[in-house]
């Protein structure tokens, strides 16, 4: 019983010392940056199980990231195998029974296993479905690899939202201007 006792202390202590807090699936990433000192900011949850391929011998887990890079809010999922490259791949996705999107803008990033979302509409769109959702499905075509998925759970996002975003606001997707 005693050692149960200081095997659970150690976890729990661990937790709080490696800077993160917990929003339902999602991990929070409160660590200060080496460089600049400021918390980094970031939410990243995991797949509960493999992702999958067409290629029967490809499974990883896979990560679904909210964060910002240069001063820009990004939504990056990563694979643990080539999903494709970027002038052959297509991102779709859907959260609980909220309607599917398809063909989202995004692109891959060099080394075919990472997709992010950036351009600032499908962003926001991204961000809109995710909140109070509890599920996500992402669904990647590609001509040179195949289908991937994955499935995440995504419920606590609001937490998760605003953490990662604190320092690279989301900015309202911009209405298409009017010629008359």
């Amino acid at each position: 019983m005693r050692v149960a006792g200081c095997v659970i202390a150690v976890v729990l202590a661990g937790c709080v010392s490696d800077g993160s807090l917990k929003s339902g699936s999602w991990r929070i990433d409160q660590r200060p940056d080496l460089i600049t000192g400021a918390p980094v900011a970031g939410a990243i949850t995991l797949t509960n199980r493999a992702s999958n391929s067409t290629d029967p011998l490809l499974a990883s887990l896979a990560t679904l990231q909210l964060t910002c890079f240069e001063k820009k809010p990004i939504v990056k999922v990563n694979f643990g195998f080539k999903i494709g490259s970027d002038r052959n791949t297509s991102l779709g996705y859907r959260f609980d029974d909220k309607p599917g999107r398809d063909a989202v803008e995004s692109r891959v990033l060099l080394g075919h296993q990472v997709i992010v979302i950036e351009e600032p509409a499908a962003l926001q769109q991204f961000i809109t479905d995710l909140r109070e959702s509890s599920q996500l499905v992402v669904r990647i075509r590609s001509l040179n690899a195949g289908t991937s998925t994955a499935l995440f759970k995504v419920d606590g996002s609001e937490p998760a939202i605003e953490a990662a975003y604190r320092d690279c606001p989301l900015s309202p997707a911009q209405e298409p201007r009017r010629t008359t």
